[in-house]
Order: C-alpha cells, then sequence, then structure tokens
C-alpha cells in the first residue's frame, strides 16, 4: 500500500463528504488501511482479554465461590483500580427434548405457549427450493427486509 500522504493526519476528523471527494486510489488505499488496522485492533483486544484473564480470573473466581454463586458479576480492587469482572450464564437447551416437552403439554391439553417461546423460521435457502405452490402458502407469512450494504474496493489489477 502507498502513504496514505494524501489523507488528512487525523481520520477521525475527516468528514463523510471528504472521504466520499476522495480520489479512487486514496479512497481504496482507506478501506484497506481501515481494514488492516480493525485486524490489528482485534488481535491486539484479544490479546488484551487474556491478560486480564491470566491476571484476574482465579481472583474473581475466588470471589465468586465466596459469594456463593457460580456466574454473574464481582468486583475486584487491585491497587486503586476496581476491575468488574462479569462471567454470565450462557444457557443452552437440547432443542429435540424441548420439541418432545412440547407435545407432551399439547397432548395433556395445556397452552405450550405458557410454557415455551416457540419461533418458527424457514431457511431461505430451502425456502427457495421450494415449489412454486409450496411457496405461495407461506408468502403472506414472509417478510424481505434489506441487509446493511457492504462495499468492498480493488484495484482492478488484484482482480484480473
Amino acid at each position: 500500500m502507498s502513504d496514505l500522504i494524501t489523507l488528512p493526519a487525523d481520520l477521525t476528523e475527516m468528514s463523510v463528504g471528504q472521504m466520499a471527494s476522495l480520489a479512487q486510489q486514496p479512497l481504496f488505499e482507506l478501506g484497506a488501511f481501515l481494514d488492516s488496522l480493525e485486524t490489528s485492533l482485534k488481535q491486539v483486544r484479544q490479546r488484551y482479554h487474556a491478560a486480564l484473564e491470566q491476571r484476574y480470573a482465579e481472583q474473581a473466581q475466588q470471589a465468586r465461590l465466596a459469594a456463593g454463586k457460580d456466574f454473574g458479576v464481582v468486583h475486584l480492587d487491585d491497587a486503586g483500580v476496581r476491575v468488574t469482572v462479569d462471567s454470565p450464564k450462557r444457557v443452552s437447551w437440547n432443542q429435540a427434548q424441548l420439541a418432545e416437552t412440547a407435545r407432551r403439554i399439547a397432548a395433556s391439553g395445556e397452552r405450550v405457549e405458557d410454557y415455551l417461546d416457540i419461533e418458527y423460521a424457514i431457511p431461505e435457502a430451502r425456502y427457495s427450493n421450494w415449489p412454486p405452490v409450496l411457496r405461495e402458502q407461506f408468502q403472506a407469512a414472509r417478510t424481505v427486509k434489506p441487509g446493511k450494504t457492504s462495499y468492498r474496493l480493488a484495484l482492478i489489477s488484484e482482480v484480473v
């Protein structure tokens, strides 16, 4: 990548209009630079988190045990620095067992919705492969919204 001399020294102050008015090459370079910066930041943040884990995990576990809990927030003091450690509870459910339980609830005459949150979904690839007659039956329940637009710039010499 060539030098970004044509760009303002402080990219955080660069307006959308300034970015949009950049020539093609500097616009491409800005995107490549931001991608590189994002990758580097992600790697540094992972190491930072690992360092915090190495430094405070055992103390946090001891504090959680002392409080009689396996999950949640504990606070540590480290030479005048307040360290808040949150270990959230992540629950997952066996879908086959829940489906069986839902069938038993329904068979007993109870409303399944009183016990379980049920969400129906159809993978788009599957829906697209259905015959038109079947798709028509589901059309009224289907809403299509645009996702976030993304742009990728590549130098033409790199594309060919």
